[in-house]
């Protein structure tokens, strides 16, 4: 049986090397083929998808956090959010104690009572002034009338001093009628000052009610009770009162998530510290780092597919270029490189890129602040 194996196997036609080079040959032509083929496939893929596409995963999610910071200063009395929860515009988050604002309210409202009663005072001064500057004019009327009739009296005193005396040489008249001549006109001499005098402190007194009369004009003169100096200030103290006592509730600015509430029930806090941040992740952007090389046709509006590790590849988020930044992250750290060493090595900077994503994404899929991304902007627009 070997025997007979071993003559078969004897017996059986050998392959030559020139049909071994051929096949040889043949496999290498179709190899050739396959890979030219793949290698223009992969290049018309390339061509029709990922030319004139940038690339970078140096990107993150970002967005305008709004600080919630305490306007007045109290103690908590509730807080009605927790870290991570979702509020809208205008939701409360923390009420203060509010005892001492109101007792601030009630003494500006009772502030803005007494300027308004002093107001209606000094109208009322001002015209009880006006009537007393009218009435020193009567009486200055009737000093200079007292002064008229006392300079008739003179006259009249003196021409029957003349006339006794003409006569009194004749026996006519005796020397006592003669002194009581004198006499009268000396006591009508007196009445005459005395009535000038009077007009003189007439004159006087209406100076000085003209000068009272001056003084209480001066407060109401073209005001009213409401646009009086003491009036609106005190009602200016009221808003600011009633303004304290809103701000004892503290609301969401916007819609967003709280993060870092620093805040607790019964604690005592100043006017001005922060107590939580609000993120508005329904307005979140992406910042994305390229390299300097990269930006020779990356311009604003160009059309931007993102990936994030938060929801995997399944979701690619859709955005555009809305802004470049005004200079790379090293030139506005705290500490900026300083190249002007004589071992300078050239590294290449990086510039952010500001992209606005799909709020209707957004919406679906929301992100979380400083969540890495995937970023590539398609350049072949421009």
């Amino acid at each position: 049986m070997a025997d007979e194996t071993a003559a078969a196997e004897t017996g059986a036609p050998e392959a030559t090397p020139e049909a071994n080079g051929a096949k040889r040959k043949k496999l290498l032509r179709i190899l050739a083929i396959v890979v030219v083929t793949v290698a223009v496939l992969w290049g018309l893929w390339y061509f029709l998808t990922q030319a004139g596409r940038v690339h970078t995963d140096n990107a993150y999610v970002g967005a305008d956090s709004a600080q919630v910071t305490a306007l007045v200063s109290g103690p908590v009395k509730e807080v009605r959010v927790s870290g991570t929860q979702a509020v809208k515009k205008g939701d409360i988050l923390v009420i203060l104690d509010d005892a001492d604002q109101r007792i601030a309210v009630a003494d500006a409202e009772a502030a803005l009572r007494l300027a308004r009663q002093r107001y209606g005072q000094a109208s009322a001064t001002a015209d009880a002034a006006r009537a007393r500057v009218s009435a020193r004019g009567a009486d200055i009327a009737q000093a200079r009338a007292r002064l008229r009739d006392a300079n008739a009296t003179v006259e009249r005193a003196r021409a029957e001093l003349a006339r006794r005396e003409s006569i009194a040489g004749t026996g006519a008249v005796s020397g006592e009628e003669l002194t009581s001549a004198r006499a009268a006109l000396a006591s009508a001499s007196a009445a005459r000052d005395l009535a000038a005098a009077g007009i003189a402190s007439a004159e006087a007194t209406r100076g000085s009610a003209s000068g009272d009369l001056g003084a209480a004009e001066a407060v109401v003169r073209g005001t009213t009770v409401d646009t009086a100096p003491d009036v609106a200030a005190a009602e200016a103290r009221l808003e600011k009162a009633k303004l304290d006592l809103a701000r004892t509730v503290l609301r969401a600015p916007v819609d967003g998530i709280v993060t870092n509430r620093q805040v607790q029930v019964g604690q005592r806090i100043a006017a001005g510290a922060p107590i939580m941040i609000l993120v508005p992740i329904s307005t979140a952007y992406v910042d994305a780092n390229f390299k300097e090389s990269q930006f020779e046709d990356i311009r604003i509006g160009q059309p931007v597919e993102l990936v994030s590790d938060y929801y995997g590849g399944d979701v690619v988020f859709r955005g555009k270029v809305v802004g470049v930044a005004g200079g790379t992250g090293a030139a506005f750290s705290l500490i900026p490189a300083q190249n002007a060493t004589g071992n300078w090595v050239k590294v290449v900077q990086r510039l952010p890129v500001r992209i606005a994503l799909d709020p209707k994404q957004l919406k679906e899929h929301p992100l979380r602040v400083g969540l890495s991304m995937e970023a590539t902007i398609d350049t072949r627009g421009n």
